[in-house]
């Protein structure tokens, strides 16, 4: 196994003490934020992971043989993972309910209520708002997550396909598709009536099933193993998707997707999954 570490301004002897930890046969810069540790001990993961975590450092247990072209589908999660904002609980911003909502949000985030359930709650809250309020959002406060444009570069440099899926809507996928070259979207579809929202969602509302769900059709019509699939989120309605996935990773997610993913990036941005998929794969 090779142990990834990153993070920023990783201090030199940090690495040493690691490499000293793991008897790793050698330390080699992958990019301005990440090192490999090359042929480590895989029996120390539980003193890795401790130091990892007192450091403030992101890091990772990869099979040396691994490489980013043994995936065929990257799987993506939108709101918070491949950008930076909570979509709803900006638009509810407009309507001064920005409060309400967002205590909704993290309630859903952590597992607490059914995420169907509260996508409900939280969009009749918006009943009467202009639909212009989504395009202001768009326009004013969706930004990428940093190292986003990085990781996506990657993925189709290296045939990988794209799927974003989203609890959020189809206002903002089908915007980001085009911009960055996403292969598939899918998200929820706000009800809309003379200029303004309705407070309703129409048809199936995309929820953790919902998610799990579009990865297995589309891994199927790609004709991929489950073991060929890549999945990103950070909430726990990406917990069903990313368990369908041959390896998860949960990016700045809560614990109970942090507990339960294959590999968690805390301190770097989504850049940091390069390195996790193999020796070519890596930014540098």
């Amino acid at each position: 196994m090779n142990l990834i570490v990153q993070g920023h301004d990783i201090p030199t002897p940090s690495l040493k003490q690691l490499a000293k930890l793991t008897g790793a046969a050698a330390i080699e810069a992958v990019s301005l934020t990440a090192f490999r540790l090359r042929a480590a001990d895989a029996g120390q993961r539980a003193k890795v992971a401790a130091f990892c975590e007192e450091n403030q450092l992101d890091y990772g247990w990869v099979p040396a043989s691994r490489r980013i072209g043994d995936f065929g589908l990257l799987v993506m999660d939108m709101d918070s993972t491949l950008i930076t904002i909570e979509c709803i609980d900006e638009i509810a911003d407009m309507q001064g309910l920005k409060p309400q909502v967002s205590a909704i949000t993290e309630a859903a985030m952590r597992g607490e209520i059914d995420f169907a359930e509260s996508l409900r709650r939280r969009v009749s809250l918006l009943e009467g708002l202009d639909q212009s309020a989504l395009k202001r959002v768009y326009d004013e406060r969706l930004q990428l997550s940093p190292g986003a444009e990085t990781l996506l570069a990657a993925a189709h440099a290296a045939g990988v396909k794209t799927l974003l899926v989203s609890g959020g809507f189809t206002f903002f996928t089908e915007r980001l598709q085009p911009r960055l070259g996403l292969d598939y979207t899918a998200a929820n579809t706000l009800d809309v009536a003379a200029g303004k929202l309705t407070g309703r969602v129409l048809g199936d509302i995309v929820d953790a099933q919902g998610k799990a769900d579009w990865l297995n059709r589309v891994r199927a019509e790609l004709r991929l193993e489950k073991k060929q699939v890549i999945a990103l989120g950070d909430g726990a309605n990406d917990l069903k998707m990313m368990s369908e996935a041959g390896i998860s990773i949960a990016f700045r997610a809560k614990p109970v997707v942090r507990a339960q993913a294959s590999y968690a990036l805390n301190q770097v941005g989504l850049d940091g999954v390069i390195p996790l998929l193999g020796e070519n794969g890596c930014a540098g």
